[in-house]
């Protein structure tokens, strides 16, 4: 069970606070069932009702300082994920999006970047739904490293970069 003012993973709704532990005075809601208030972090107005119990969302605690740490030093050992077949892409990212798993997400942006750097040099744009789960995976795991690491989300990608050390080979990512 989380506690009152953790920050969780709640599924695609991303980080939440954890702003109440109650039962709900709602029509539809079990009196006695306990259910956690969630307020996600990218709309502080909004607010998001969820049982404690029996949820079928995923739902876990935000990476830790260390753990964090440890996957920005991982993320050129992360591999990519390659789908050959354009049909099946798509279906591909909503499935590794829906794990939760920052790992996961690192997996999809090395990927969608390489793909618009291919794209790029064969004189093409970037197709939409690239840019779509592009900056979903990006939103995410730069919303959870912010917190892990207390630095302000819109650095993040720049604060990854710069913890980024070139391999002995010179190669990049």
């Amino acid at each position: 069970m989380f506690e009152k003012g953790e920050f969780i993973v709640y599924g695609n709704a991303g980080v939440c606070e954890v702003k109440d532990i109650t039962t709900l005075d709602m029509k539809g809601a079990a009196k006695n069932k306990l259910y956690y208030i969630l307020s996600p972090r990218h709309h502080k107005d909004s607010k998001i009702f969820t049982p404690v119990e029996g949820n079928k969302t995923v739902m876990r605690a935000v990476l830790t300082k260390e753990e964090a740490d440890i996957l920005i030093d991982n993320i050129r050992d992360i591999e990519e994920l390659w789908v050959s077949n354009d049909k099946l892409r798509e279906e591909k990212y909503k499935e590794t999006m829906r794990s939760c798993e920052c790992r996961d997400w690192v997996r999809i942006i090395k990927t969608l970047y390489l793909r618009k750097q291919e794209r790029i040099a064969q004189g093409k744009k970037t197709t939409a739904m690239d840019e779509k789960y592009l900056r979903m995976a990006e939103d995410n795991l730069y919303s959870e490293l912010s917190v892990a690491l207390g630095v302000p989300k819109e650095q993040m990608e720049e604060h990854i970069a710069s913890r980024m050390v070139p391999k002995e080979d010179g190669a990049k990512l």
